[in-house]
C-alpha cells in the first residue's frame, strides 16, 4: 500500500511521493491572531496534523517494508532523475504554520482591502473586557498596541494548539520559544514581501496605481494564464461577478476585476511599514509566498530566488519547479487565498510550469457544523477550545471529535459526539494501559498455534486494516473502526496489545493528551476541567436538604438554577455506594 491523497489542484486521487524521500516539506495556513481560534479552525489544523503524523508513522513504514523493500526511483513531473530510496523509509516532516499578525481589514471579499482594521476591532473588544474585569487572571494587555494584541492571541492559540497535540506547536515550543521558525510571524516577514512585490512589478505581473507615496499595488491576473486552476474559476466568471460587496472605488483602479491586492497605502490601517509605494501594509495573500519559501527552502534559497534573472522560466540551479510537497488549509482558503498564492509565487519565482503551482499537493478540509448549523455567536453554537475545556471536556475527546470525520466531508460537532468520543477513548485506554503478560510469543508474521496464534492474528488484522484505511485518502473513520474492532475483541489485554494501540495513537494523537483529574468535594465530583464553583456547592447543599425532606419540586427547581449557571448535574454512586453529584459544564 502507498498513501493516496486527493489533490485539490488536479481534482483526483494521487500517490503521495515527496520530492525528497527523506524530508517532506509541509506548509499550513495558520491563524489570524486578532481573536481566539474556534473549533472550525482547529478541525482544519488537526486534519493537517494527522496527515503529518501518518506520513511519519512507523506503521506506514513497516507496511511498505513488508511489500518487498525493493529500492524505487523517486520521480515526478517537476523533478527528474529521481533518487533511489528503499521502500519503508520514514521521512522527516518539516511542518510550518504561519502566524498572521498583520491586522487585515474586515472585508475579506476584497482580500483585506476594505472595511475596518481587524486589530482595531480586537483592541476595542479587549478594552471592553479590561473595563469589565473579564480578562484572564494575571493578563494585562494594552488594547491600543496592535503588537500586544497580536502577541496576546498568538499566545492563546499556541496554548490551545499544544493542548490538542498539534505537533508543529509542540515543536515550536511554548510561546514559540524553541523553534520559532516553524511558526513564522507575518510582521517579521514584511521586508521579504516588499522584495517579492518589487519583483512582480519588474516582471510585469503587478502594477501600482495612485499618486506617488500613496500607491496601491495589484497583481495582474491576466499575466498568469493558469489563474483559476485550483478553484475552477475563470476570469470571465470573475468579471461577471464583480458586483456585490466589492467596493467600486477599489474596482475602478484595477485592470481586471479579479486583480488582487499586494500592497496598500492606507492611513486607516493600524500597522504600517515604509515601502517604495508609500507607508502601508501588505495584502492578505503575499505573506504565505514569502514565509513558505523562507521557512521550507531556507533564507539562502529565498535569496537565490529573489536574485534570479527576471526572465520567465529561469530558476536557480538545484531548485525544483514545485518546492513544497504539501500545502494545507480549510476549504474557504481555496479561493481567493490559495489561488492568489499560487499566482504570485509562480509569477515571482518563474514557476508557471504545466500545473501552475509552487506546491505539489493541495490538501483542503471541509467545514465544521455545530448541531447541523453553521457556527454563529448569535445562535449560541460558536465554541473555542477554551469554551469546551471550561465545560469539563478533556482535550483528548475534543481532538478525537474534531478528527474522526473524513476531512473531505462536512463534520457535525455535537455534545453527544463529544460524549461518544470520551467513551471511546476510555475503551482504548483500557487496552493501551495494560501490562499483562503476552502468551502469544514474539509478535511476528507467520502461523502460531491456538489462542496465541489468534492473538497475533488479531493484531496483524487490526494493523493491516488501520494502515489500509489511512493510506486511502486519510480515512480516519476507517482507521478508528479498525481500532474499535480490535479493542472489542480483546478481553484480557496484554503488553503487546497495548503497544499496538499506542502505535495507532501515534497517528491519532489522542491518548498522549494529558488526562485532567476530577476534583472531589464533600458533596460533589467536578468533572475534569470543571473548577468547583461556590455558588454550585451552596445550591447542592440546598438540593440535598430538599431531597432529604422529599421536597422533589424544590430539588428540581435547584437543578434548574444550577443549569442556569451553566452546569449540569448527575447523581452517581461511588465504590462504597454513597451518592455524590457529578458536576459538568453545559455545552
Amino acid at each position: 500500500m502507498v498513501l493516496r491523497l486527493y489533490n485539490t489542484l488536479t481534482r483526483r486521487m494521487e500517490e503521495f511521493t515527496p520530492l525528497d524521500p527523506a524530508r517532506v516539506t509541509f506548509y499550513s495556513c495558520g491563524p489570524t491572531v486578532y481573536d481566539d481560534a474556534h473549533i472550525g479552525n482547529f478541525r482544519s489544523f488537526l486534519a493537517g496534523d494527522v496527515l503529518r503524523r501518518w506520513i511519519e508513522s512507523p506503521l506506514r513504514a513497516e507496511a511498505l517494508r513488508s511489500t518487498g523493500g525493493t529500492p524505487v526511483p523517486h520521480q515526478s513531473s517537476n523533478h527528474t532523475g529521481g533518487t533511489p530510496v528503499p521502500q519503508g523509509t520514514v521521512p522527516h516532516v518539516t511542518h510550518v504554520m504561519n502566524i498572521t499578525d498583520v491586522g487585515h481589514m474586515t472585508d475579506d471579499a476584497e482580500g483585506g482591502e476594505s472595511g475596518e482594521d481587524r486589530m482595531a476591532v480586537a483592541g476595542r473588544r479587549l478594552a471592553e473586557a479590561k473595563k469589565q474585569g473579564a480578562l484572564p487572571a494575571g493578563v494585562d494587555v494594552d488594547p491600543s498596541d496592535p503588537y500586544a494584541i497580536a502577541r496576546f492571541y498568538e499566545h492563546r492559540f499556541i496554548e490551545d494548539a499544544r493542548t490538542l497535540g498539534l505537533k508543529v506547536a509542540l515543536e515550536a515550543g511554548a510561546g514559540r520559544a524553541t523553534r520559532p521558525e516553524l511558526m513564522p510571524r507575518a510582521t517579521e516577514s514584511v521586508p521579504g514581501m516588499i522584495r517579492v512585490i518589487e519583483r512582480l512589478v519588474a516582471r510585469g505581473h503587478a502594477y501600482a496605481v495612485g499618486p506617488a507615496g500613496q500607491q496601491t499595488v495589484y497583481f495582474d491576473v491576466r499575466s498568469f494564464p493558469p489563474y483559476g486552476a485550483l478553484s475552477g474559476n475563470t476570469l470571465e466568471s470573475l468579471r461577471a461577478g464583480e458586483g456585490g460587496r466589492v467596493h467600486a472605488d477599489n474596482q475602478a483602479q484595477k485592470r481586471h476585476p479579479a486583480d488582487f491586492l499586494l500592497w496598500k497605502s492606507d492611513p486607516r490601517h493600524v500597522m504600517k511599514w515604509k515601502s517604495p509605494w508609500g507607508e502601508g501594509y501588505p495584502g492578505w495573500h503575499i505573506e504565505c509566498t514569502v514565509m513558505s519559501a523562507a521557512a521550507l527552502l531556507g533564507a539562502d534559497a529565498l535569496e537565490q530566488l529573489l536574485a534570479a534573472p527576471l526572465a520567465d522560466g529561469t530558476l536557480p540551479a538545484g531548485l525544483p519547479g514545485a518546492f513544497i510537497d504539501l500545502h494545507s488549509g480549510g476549504e474557504d482558503n481555496i479561493f481567493p487565498h490559495h489561488e492568489c498564492e499560487i499566482a504570485q509565487s509562480c509569477a515571482a519565482f518563474g514557476r508557471e510550469g504545466t500545473a501552475g503551482s509552487f506546491a505539489r499537493h493541495w490538501f483542503h478540509v471541509r467545514h465544521l457544523m455545530v448541531n447541523g448549523q453553521k457556527m454563529s455567536k448569535s445562535k449560541g453554537n460558536f465554541f473555542t477550545i477554551r469554551d469546551l475545556l471550561a465545560k469539563g471536556h478533556e482535550p483528548a475527546a475534543i481532538r478525537l471529535e474534531l478528527i474522526r470525520t473524513h476531512y473531505r466531508s462536512n463534520a457535525d460537532f455535537t455534545e453527544q459526539g463529544l460524549r461518544d468520543s470520551a467513551r471511546m477513548i476510555e475503551r482504548w485506554r483500557r487496552v493501551a494501559e495494560a501490562t499483562g503478560p503476552d502468551t502469544s510469543g514474539p509478535d511476528t508474521r507467520g502461523p502460531v498455534a491456538g489462542a496465541a496464534g489468534a492473538a497475533v492474528a488479531a493484531r496483524e488484522e487490526a494493523r493491516a486494516a488501520f494502515v489500509e484505511a489511512m493510506d486511502a485518502d486519510l480515512n480516519v473513520a476507517g482507521a478508528i473502526a479498525a481500532l474499535n474492532t480490535f479493542v472489542g475483541r480483546v478481553d484480557a489485554p496484554t503488553a503487546a496489545d497495548a503497544a499496538l494501540v499506542r502505535a495507532f495513537d501515534q497517528t491519532l494523537g489522542v491518548l498522549e493528551r494529558p488526562r485532567p483529574a476530577a476534583q472531589s468535594t464533600a458533596i460533589g465530583v467536578f468533572l475534569p476541567g470543571v473548577t468547583p464553583d461556590p455558588r454550585v456547592l451552596a445550591l447542592l447543599e440546598e438540593r440535598r436538604a430538599a431531597r432529604a425532606a422529599k421536597d422533589f419540586k424544590k430539588s428540581d427547581e435547584i437543578r434548574d438554577q444550577i443549569a442556569a449557571l451553566g452546569f449540569t448535574i448527575k447523581d452517581v454512586k461511588d465504590a462504597s455506594g454513597a451518592v455524590k453529584v457529578e458536576v459538568g459544564r453545559k455545552v
